[in-house]
């Protein structure tokens, strides 16, 4: 089995998996869930992981009825069920519903919460991504607004991005960067974004509505340990054009570089020596959590 589906203590292969038809997270996107990805059987940044799920959790005031070592326990056996004797790294996505009950809004109406842990073999970006940059675009659907659902958890409710995301791929492009309510610069829709001026790393602040992501907060702490400037500010459109280097940040993704924005090339359109340091920093930080057995 090279991939493997948890659903309420039971693994199954994922053609087996299923949830039934009144759970709150397939009808109302009523859940919130976790990306991870493993360095052989452990997930990067686990812990980081599961207290974001638990925030977000606690922001829709799901209970999380599992400790901290039943949520691992449930993790590791799916990954030990995926990985077999294959030793390859994993995508791994952890999600929390709020349960199946009858049809209707109030969350009162939900049994119980369900836990499913999603395992399968993790796939790299696409060939040159990270040493010839991707090209992004700037979307027309706007980010959620605070007012409407806090942009700090991550629900099951990511219909405005699955929408601005396809209207970057209609384009061309690889991903969309969204814009706020107050027309700042957000996020990208699975991704967080830094932009470089003179030398400078700034990325927007958890004020401008952003999902703070487990990577950029990483990505924060080896600018800062290198001594690097890194701020988080407010940007806007006009910044990102008259940006010298742009590069996005996920757990999938780790550092990617973005060498045209709307079409036009960011700077002069190669991957900025800023940004490869970056990358450079981030991957000597994974290989010293490898090599110090994931702490």
């Amino acid at each position: 089995m090279d991939s493997a589906v948890y659903v309420d203590g039971r693994i199954v292969p994922p053609e087996q998996a299923t949830v039934s038809v009144f759970d709150r997270g397939f009808l109302y996107g009523d859940s919130v869930y976790e990306t991870m990805r493993t360095y052989g059987a452990r997930p990067f940044m686990g812990q980081a992981h599961l207290e974001r799920l638990r925030h977000s959790a606690a922001g829709i005031h799901l209970q999380v009825p599992w400790s901290d070592d039943e949520l691992d326990g449930a993790i590791g056996r799916t990954v030990a069920a995926a990985r077999g004797d294959s030793g390859r790294d994993l995508y791994l996505r952890v999600v929390v519903t709020r349960g199946a009950g009858p049809i209707g809004l109030d969350p009162a109406l939900a049994d119980r919460p369900s836990l499913i842990v999603i395992a399968l073999p993790y796939v790299p970006l696409p060939q040159g991504a990270a040493t010839q940059g991707v090209a992004v675009r700037i979307a027309s659907i706007r980010r959620t607004s605070p007012e409407a659902l806090a942009p700090s958890l991550k629900t099951g409710n990511y219909l405005n991005n699955v929408m601005a995301l396809r209207e970057a791929r209609a384009a061309g492009a690889f991903e969309a960067l969204m814009l706020n309510a107050r027309g700042e610069l957000a996020e990208a829709t699975t991704s967080n974004v830094f932009l470089v001026h003179g030398g400078r790393v700034r990325t927007p602040a958890t004020a401008s509505g952003i999902l703070p992501g487990v990577t950029r907060a990483l990505v924060l702490e080896v600018l800062r340990g290198a001594g690097l400037p890194a701020e988080e500010v407010t940007l806007g459109p006009d910044d990102l054009a008259s940006a010298d280097e742009v590069f996005l940040t996920s757990t999938l993704k780790d550092v990617v570089p973005v060498t045209t924005v709307d079409g036009r090339p960011v700077g002069d359109g190669r991957v900025g020596a800023v940004t490869a340091r970056v990358a450079e920093l981030y991957r000597d930080r994974v290989r010293r959590w490898i090599d110090e057995g994931g702490r």
